[in-house]
């Protein structure tokens, strides 16, 4: 047991699957845990909020297999609270509303151990509006009733009160899939129309969200045809027919669209939340890591000698945020930067500046080297001195033509770019089940080190498209051999993101998320 540290249990509703509707109260106990069990359904993006150093347990339940089952879910949150742990027990939606929570509260308090409830969205509320469902409306419906599709199996007799519930305006089922016959039978036999309109709803508030529309007569058979499979829930009632109206979150232009991201993991976040917003399923598939470089020495000399440079040069945010912590580790800092002026490549390096405080004179039209050096054509550069902080391996387009408008450059080592090491069976696996539509290359290395991971010899499919940011990426992506497919004016996150938008069509809706 952890010394003078009394363990202690948060059971957390981690809401449906869209990660952005986990609480703050939520996404708080999370991370003050030592140790987080999570469910299935639980958006594994939450996951990143817990401290570096905590435990993760997978206690999932997927299609009848248990990787836990519930009475060693119940004792393993006894044991780590005993050892003086701080436990999250993340579920998917609210903890009680059908997620036996209540039981796992139970077994606690017989134990004495603290606990906290972390109310949820429950996926029987959220699913319905992501699919543009209002559960009541004035004109239709005052009455809702949330109903368990799968009951404990060994109770002897139901205690879903049919006659009654068929009575009730809209009904929601959920895990409602296995047992859909019998639903819709006991329904009909009491009293509900067969035209009552009726909608499944599988994988709701994700990317990979598909909706089954159709009524008490033919739901099951169109269930059966289409192989529908949980997780899902049923929406039974006439606000269904409002979909029609109020369908929003399918209705994005990237709706289902599976986006490959090859940027290093840490970096990845801001072009997945663009790219979630237009309804795209980022998929984290990193071919470069940033490291430091083998050495200081050249950057160590030029921050030992900054007073004698006019301009400072950054080609990439990762070289900002090196140069600036190799500044604070050799006992300098932002004042020591007084009289030279700062160039950044783009908007999300010239970010990188301000966040320290610090003004960026110049960011070219075009965010290239070129776009640099047409910039400084009109600035007399004859006997200044400017620092170029990179990678390692780049281009020497910039240095020499610097060098040609009369400046004198050091180049210094920033940082290295190497390959992430992933495999390639990962994306493999995610290709043969046609759950990738484009490939993104943000830099000519996130192509090189794609092309390793791969083998020479992989052959992309014709229905994957490949987006690259810039024309030096998209060279470097058409000498690898493949077709550049989306290309855009804007070489930005955003602009990449506009790109695909315009490709796809504002009302394309995606292959898995299709009626």
């Amino acid at each position: 047991m952890k010394k003078n540290k009394k363990g202690k249990v948060y059971i957390i509703g981690a809401g449906p699957g869209d990660a952005g509707l986990m609480t703050l109260k939520g996404v708080d106990c999370l991370r003050e845990a030592d140790v987080v069990i999570y469910d299935y359904l639980v958006s594994k993006d939450l996951l990143k909020y817990a401290k570096a150093d905590a435990r993760f347990i997978y206690a999932g339940k997927q299609g009848g297999a248990h990787t836990l089952s519930q009475w060693q879910i119940n004792d393993l949150l006894v044991k780590e609270a005993k050892a003086g742990n701080i436990v999250a027990r993340l579920k998917g939606g609210d903890p009680f509303i059908f997620g036996r929570g209540g039981e796992e509260a139970e077994k606690l308090s017989e134990n004495k151990i603290p606990f906290e409830i972390v109310p949820g969205v429950t996926s029987a509320i959220a699913v319905p509006a992501y699919a543009g469902i209002p559960l009541t409306h004035r004109g239709l419906t005052s009455t809702v009733a949330f109903v368990t599709g799968h009951e404990d199996p060994t109770k002897e007799r139901s205690d879903i009160n049919w006659p009654a519930l068929s009575r009730i305006g809209t009904l929601v089922f959920l895990m409602g899939v296995k047992n859909i016959e019998k639903i819709v039978q006991e329904l009909k036999d009491n009293g509900r129309s067969p035209k009552t309109p009726a909608a499944l709803i599988r994988w709701g508030t994700t990317p990979k969200q598909e909706i089954l529309e159709g009524n008490l007569s033919n739901i099951v058979k169109l269930a059966w045809e289409r192989k529908f499979a949980p997780p899902a829930i049923l929406v039974v009632g006439e606000v269904v027919a409002l979909r029609d109206t109020l369908q929003w979150f399918d209705s994005r232009p990237l709706f289902g669209k599976g986006v490959v991201i090859t940027r290093p993991e840490k970096q990845a976040d801001d072009l997945a939340k663009l790219l979630m917003k237009e309804g795209a399923n980022p998929i984290h598939f990193p071919t470069i890591k940033i490291v430091p470089p083998p050495d200081w020495r050249e950057l160590d000399a030029a921050i030992k000698n900054l007073e004698d440079y006019n301009w400072l040069i950054f080609t990439s945010a990762n070289g900002v945020v090196f140069f600036f912590e190799r500044l604070f580790a050799k006992k300098k800092d932002i004042r020591d930067l007084k009289g030279i002026k700062i160039c950044c490549i783009g908007p999300a390096t010239a970010q990188q500046v301000a966040n320290r405080g610090i003004k960026v004179d110049l960011v070219p039209k075009k965010f290239i080297s070129e776009g640099i050096l047409e910039s400084f054509a009109r600035t007399n550069l004859k006997g200044k001195k400017i620092l170029l902080a990179r990678a390692a391996e780049a281009r020497d387009v910039l240095p020499e033509g610097l060098k040609k408008l009369g400046a004198k450059v050091d180049v210094a080592t920033a940082y290295v770019t190497v390959n992430s090491g992933k495999k390639k069976n990962e994306l493999e696996e995610l290709l043969k089940d046609n759950q990738v539509d484009v490939i993104t290359f943000t830099s000519s290395s996130t192509v090189n080190n794609f092309i390793k991971i791969m083998g020479s010899g992989f052959k992309l499919l014709t229905s994957v498209k490949i987006a690259c940011i810039g024309p030096v990426t998209a060279a470097a992506a058409k000498k690898a051999g493949f077709s550049v497919d989306i290309h855009q004016e804007e070489y930005t996150m955003e602009g990449l993101v506009g790109a695909l938008n315009a490709y796809f069509g504002k009302k394309t809706a995606g292959k898995r998320g299709k009626k």
